[in-house]
């Protein structure tokens, strides 16, 4: 199937060019299995213009030691925790990390509450199982021991979100690179260039709590919201354009306008204040994420285009916005009604905002 068809294609095939060029001009030392060095993977992911001309895309937009800590973590025995609430680019940054190290982003773990250890050791081919008994050719290799014997990155996302006794299943892959096989008196040695990058948000509920013992094994980066305004609307603005170009959604139909003063309101009511610091405001339960954000334009996009003139306005972001802050169908209403009544009724140039809101409400 041709790529233009994929939906959402890997990042390794996405940037293909961009990794192909990084890779012929890299000559710093590089990890053993690793496709490109330390630093080329950092340039891979803040981006820039390479000494033969070409633009590598940002894939990441923050604190670039932020970046160098976790690409030098990857590199030592220890393991990688991207931490923070949701929408903190955790996913995307693991991603990104192992398609430019490994070359390889789907060797991937999600965790869920109902998982088993088959998850993350291996599991059977019951059928060959019961005829055969336990073999070689019975077992069916997990993405982490695919990893293992492959020199490569496994990623496990929402490790806080699997039960804490399969978490532990992790301690002796981490500890001793090993991942034994009682049933055919084996065991699977990791190859140079495997670790493991896990991601966990800690807004979650019904969390579990890492174990000490395996908390040891991870060095934990926290992924922080974006510090200003203009880098979360940039971050934005980058993202929806992107992902419209898949969806087929004209990036020219998401102003910059529209996009400001949704990040706006998104920020204020996170943060529980308005953007000058005078008016303290109340805190709805949802995260109001820029992930979240890139959903809400996106999502206008749609209505603009197919139902619209093709140019976002308030109107079309309306309902996004409403349903990303109304969870809670009491409380986050109170609390959405009191900001639109109090700061955006109130804001010069923000009256259709105001009335395309409060129609939904």
């Amino acid at each position: 199937m041709s790529n233009l068809q994929i939906l959402r294609p890997h990042a390794e095939q996405i940037y293909a060019t961009e990794l192909e060029a990084l890779t012929k001009l890299d000559n710093k030392p590089r990890p053993s299995n690793w496709k490109l060095s330390p630093w080329a993977v950092v340039s891979y992911l803040l981006g820039g213009k390479l000494d033969d001309g070409t633009e590598i895309e940002p894939k990441y937009f923050g604190n670039r030691r932020l970046i160098e800590i976790a690409v030098a973590t990857l590199a030592t025995d220890r393991a990688l925790l991207l931490i923070g609430i949701p929408g903190t680019a955790k996913t995307w940054v693991s991603e990104h990390l192992a398609a430019a190290i490994s070359g390889d982003s789907t060797l991937l773990v999600q965790g869920t509450a109902g998982m088993n250890e088959e998850a993350l050791r291996y599991g059977w081919n019951y059928a060959r199982l019961l005829a055969e008994g336990p073999s070689e050719k019975a077992l069916v290799s997990s993405p982490v021991m695919n990893a293992m014997r492959d020199g490569k990155i496994a990623r496990v996302e929402e490790l806080t979100r699997i039960p804490s006794d399969v978490q532990d299943t992790l301690i002796t892959v981490l500890s001793e690179k090993t991942l034994p096989i009682p049933e055919l008196g084996s065991e699977v040695q990791a190859q140079r260039g495997f670790n493991v990058i896990a991601t966990a948000n800690d807004r979650d509920r019904g969390i579990n709590e890492l174990s000490s013992a395996l908390r040891r094994r991870f060095n934990t980066v926290v992924m922080p919201l974006p510090n200003s305004l203009e880098e979360e609307v940039n971050i934005v603005k980058t993202r929806v354009e992107k992902i419209g170009q898949s969806l087929e959604l004209p990036a020219a139909s998401a102003p910059v306008k529209e996009i400001q003063r949704l990040v706006t309101i998104f920020r204020e009511l996170r943060s529980g204040k308005t953007e000058d610091g005078r008016t303290k405001l109340k805190m709805p339960s949802s995260t109001l994420s820029t992930a979240e954000a890139i959903s809400v334009v996106h999502s206008g996009q749609a209505l603009a285009v197919h139902f619209g003139d093709g140019v976002l306005k308030a109107h079309d972001l309306a309902a996004g916005i409403t349903g990303a802050i109304v969870k809670d169908p009491v409380q986050d209403k109170n609390i959405w009604l009191e900001y639109l009544e109090t700061v955006v009724k109130e804001r010069k140039d923000w009256g259709d905002v105001y009335r395309a809101c409060k129609d939904l409400i």
